[in-house]
């Protein structure tokens, strides 16, 4: 059953609303202003909001700028309900990012086919795809469908082949398009002024790359290349920013799965930059098992240089074999033929700073 939070401060038409939503088999939550809307919206997380403009305390439009501010409610669907048929009050609305308008008074199938095709729509935009070239597909298909944009979106995606190390793109250049990882490990990593690297993060399949410099319409702040070899989809930049700006629901999909890592990486970045070296291996090691352990249960194995690793850490690749071989002696993890298995990712978690 979707859930719909419906805010209307006159009780007589919240009732009247409520009742014939519920009729439809709709679950109705109730809010008798903006401020206990944008609470509720932050507590039930409902499927769709319909929202009147003018109420006391905080109006539509300042539910929907809070609401737009909080990744976790900004995607909801947002009716606006309105007395007012001026087309200012439109267009403020719609630049606040509004769906759709219903203006007093409306029938009952009027407001029925409205929440319908919302919550459609919504739906499209909502759906899970597989992360490979064909789940991209039927997402750009999907995304088609919305806003017929034939015009823009090639039928068709070819797939780009890179070798082990080679590079997709490098520090300085100019993007021209998003990657999407269809097959194989790409690392990012900046260089600095000695030549010495730094990892930055690891993509596995069904990550996009590059996309935070190419939204930032910047150079390249770091290079990415193939750690094996690998299978990569471009998204050239006009067809990348024709899914954002021409549909919200679009950008809303697109920025969530753009984002999945975001802040995993800043959270990595962060603890590689205050913790012990012995502490930063075990992160390293964890943070490889975490992007590419396919099978949950058993004990990975580590397939990465220890040049790498050591750029992951942050360290000289003498000071990570040492501490490698000291995390062996302390059974965390076993060495074999150069390949490292990890043991106890649990006792790796909670190593001390």
């Amino acid at each position: 059953m979707k859930k719909i939070l419906l805010i209307e401060d006159n009780p007589e038409i919240r009732e009247n609303i409520a009742e014939i939503l519920a009729l439809a088999d709709y679950e109705v939550v109730q809010a008798e202003h903006g401020k206990a809307g944008v609470v509720l919206a932050q507590t039930e997380k409902p499927d769709l909001i319909i929202c009147d403009i003018m109420m006391p305390q905080l109006d539509g439009y300042g539910v929907l700028h809070l609401l737009s501010k909080n990744p976790a409610t900004s995607g909801i669907p947002f009716i606006f309900l309105t007395a007012k048929s001026e087309k200012e009050d439109f267009r403020k609305g719609m630049n606040l990012g509004a769906d759709d308008y219903l203006i007093k008074p409306f029938d009952d199938l009027e407001l029925l086919d409205a929440v319908e095709m919302r919550l459609k729509k919504n739906s499209i935009v909502k759906a899970e795809f597989q992360k490979n070239a064909e789940g991209l597909q039927d997402f750009i298909q999907e995304a088609k469908g919305l806003q017929e944009l034939n015009n823009l979106i090639a039928n068709e995606r070819k797939l780009t082949h890179y070798q082990k190390k080679q590079q997709l793109f490098t520090e300085g250049q100019y993007p021209q398009a998003l990657y999407f990882l269809n097959k194989g490990k790409i690392k990012t990593y900046k260089t600095n002024e000695e030549g010495r690297e730094y990892i930055t993060n690891l993509y596995k399949e069904g990550d996009f790359i590059g996309y935070l410099d190419l939204l930032e319409d910047k150079t390249y702040r770091e290079s990415a290349e193939a750690l094996e070899d690998a299978e990569v989809c471009l998204i050239h930049k006009e067809e990348f920013f024709s899914l954002l700006y021409h549909n919200r629901d679009v950008a809303n999909k697109f920025i969530k799965i753009l984002s999945d890592n975001l802040a995993d990486r800043e959270e990595r970045l962060l603890k590689l930059a205050y913790n012990s070296v012995r502490k930063r291996v075990a992160e390293a090691l964890l943070l490889v098992e975490k992007q590419y352990q396919k099978d949950k249960g058993k004990n990975y194995q580590v397939t990465m240089s220890r040049e790498d690793l050591a750029n992951i850490v942050g360290a000289s690749k003498e000071t990570v074999i040492r501490t490698l071989s000291d995390f062996k002696d302390e059974k965390l993890i076993d060495i074999n033929g150069g390949k490292i298995t990890i043991v106890n990712s649990d006792k790796l978690a909670r190593m001390r700073n």
